[in-house]
């Protein structure tokens, strides 16, 4: 679905209730800091991928003051696309009201565990059931981690961009991690004593059949978001400068799918004697990770943080040109406070790129370098009084 027309919280982060009518083209949300523009976009990502990309915890979402009654919080979106329609229902239930705390050794009350449902046109669904359902591409000001970060985050980059575009790659990805971790349960039993070796021989066929097909995937994936991602930095950074993105498999993939499982099977039986060790699997896609060179250096080692904020806006921008490709449909673009460290240029580079998707959701502390690329072609939105959103 390519558009989302109502977004619709309760009892999330600090809304009690917020119901927003949205239209195609540019929604700016604008506000001072803490007031909830961020969980806005949060919220709408959360319709994405079943999560919330700020919380380590699913009890961090719930309205505190809601939490301690045991109020449940629920995310409510409508997507649409031509004739057809999309419901989307994230609820967050605490198990119960949050105790109060100890007075007398100043101890925090204990905080309850959240149950998390999501439904899709009333039909009871999983987190992963919801990726693909709604695209979208997210741009928040942590994305420096992209280069600067360790591989995990890149690893999830990939995997969250891809699983959008490419149903079956969730589907793989999905099977290799059960394996992974059946696999590793076997070798922490091994260090202890016997274990089958069937049960050995299984997961390492099912680990090695899903492995092959992530790391082809993954390196025709990183062959087009390199060309992509190059012509932003182009635009973005100096003219004269290359970015290329060079995948870096534990794996390297071969030709076929067949023959990057025989090279697989040999190198788990070349790490075998490490795993017996470790007890852990140290052979597969679990392990990848992808260079970002500029001019050839890679931009992890000597990037400065306005080099790295950058090569992760280029990045975020060939993410959203390769799902466009691969689904032959806009993805929503989310921009969360992207702004307030881009120079006038960058700026206008990069709001003129996201604008000419079907939808874009801005948020910014500063409206004001908004209007002066888009005028009055966006809807305007102000966050005031910790959550009450005002069209302006």
């Amino acid at each position: 679905m390519a558009q989302l027309s109502r977004l619709s919280l309760t009892n999330f982060r600090n809304f009690r209730q917020a119901d927003i009518e949205l239209s195609a083209g540019v929604s700016v949300f604008h506000g001072a800091n803490a007031q909830g523009k961020t969980a806005l976009l949060e919220a709408a990502y959360t319709l994405v991928v079943g999560r919330a990309f700020r919380a380590e915890r699913e009890r961090e979402v719930v309205n505190f003051h809601a939490a301690q009654s045991g109020e449940a919080a629920y995310i409510t979106g409508v997507a649409v696309d031509g004739q057809q329609s999309l419901t989307v229902v994230v609820g967050y239930q605490p198990s119960g009201p949050t105790p109060p705390g100890d007075d007398a050794t100043g101890r925090a009350p204990a905080a309850p565990t959240v149950t998390k449902q999501i439904r899709v046109n009333r039909q009871p669904s999983t987190a992963a059931g919801l990726v693909g359902r709604i695209c979208a591409a997210l741009f928040v000001v942590d994305d420096l981690e992209l280069v600067l970060g360790p591989p995990s985050g890149r690893r999830r980059y990939l995997d969250v961009l891809i699983s959008q575009g490419r149903r079956p790659y969730l589907d793989a990805l999905q099977r290799y991690q059960a394996a992974l971790r059946n696999r590793n349960g076997l070798l922490r039993r091994q260090q202890d004593g016997w274990v089958d070796p069937d049960e050995m021989d299984y997961w390492d066929r099912q680990l090695v059949h899903t492995g092959s097909q992530i790391v082809l995937t993954r390196a025709n994936a990183l062959t087009r978001l390199a060309e992509f991602a190059g012509e932003h930095h182009r635009a973005l950074a100096e003219p004269d400068q290359s970015l290329d993105l060079a995948y870096r498999p534990n794996v390297p993939p071969c030709q076929t799918e067949g023959d990057t499982e025989t090279e697989f099977r040999r190198l788990l039986g070349q790490r075998a004697g490490r795993e017996r060790g470790t007890g852990a699997t140290a052979t597969g896609p679990h392990r990848d990770d992808f260079g970002i060179l500029v001019d050839g250096r890679d931009a992890g080692s000597f990037a400065s943080r306005g080099e790295a904020r950058t090569i992760a806006l280029a990045l975020r921008l060939a993410e959203a040109d390769y799902l466009a490709e691969v689904r032959a449909e806009d993805p929503i673009i989310l921009l969360d406070d992207v702004f307030s460290e881009m120079d006038e240029r960058r700026r206008e580079r990069v709001l003129q790129k996201t604008v000419a998707y079907r939808q874009t959701l801005v948020t910014t502390t500063d409206v004001q370098q908004v209007r002066a690329v888009l005028g009055d072609e966006a809807t305007y939105f102000r966050v005031v009084d910790n959550g009450v959103v005002r069209e302006n």
